[in-house]
């Protein structure tokens, strides 16, 4: 059994409803209840947009390997929007739904023979990353940076 780290955002529509609704399909799907830290907004990360994020960061168990809860978070980010999550340039785009995996323990992925990185490889450059795991898991160490939260966050 595993825990894994989610990260879900939402800066078009109805945006706490649709992160409930991604909360409600994630457990529905892993069997269990996510521990939720608390939502709080910010500017978009990476690209410029006037529509703020609502973000939510949540804890589940999970018996799933990390390829196969990303498969299954991408297919429920999929059902609740499908269209692309970057421009035809490669930049980011405003999004109804986006589901990114922080971490599941202290897996390291590195993304050999797939697009699964873990921990995610921008986390420790992401508030809205960060102060939410601070919440979920304040004694978790990134095993590749070797930093705790409260490190990662005093460096941005």
């Amino acid at each position: 059994m595993y825990t894994a780290y989610i990260n879900i955002g939402s800066n078009v529509g109805d945006r706490p409803a649709l992160i409930g609704r991604t909360v409600a399909a994630i457990e529905k799907a892993l069997g269990g209840k996510a521990e939720k830290a608390p939502m709080f907004e910010s500017a978009p990360w990476g690209y410029e947009s006037t529509l703020p994020f609502l973000n939510l960061g949540i804890a589940i168990s999970t018996d799933l390997k990390p390829a196969q809860l990303l498969d299954t978070l991408l297919q429920i980010q999929a059902s609740i929007d499908a269209s692309p999550h970057r421009d035809d340039k490669g930049n980011y785009v405003d999004r109804k739904i986006d589901i990114d995996l922080i971490a599941m323990d202290s897996i390291v992925v590195d993304g050999t023979g797939s697009d699964l990185i873990l921990p995610h490889p921008r986390m420790h450059l992401r508030p809205f990353v960060l102060i939410p795991m601070r919440h979920l898991a304040p004694h978790w160490i990134h095993p590749v940076l070797h930093k705790s939260i409260d490190e990662m966050i005093s460096a941005l």
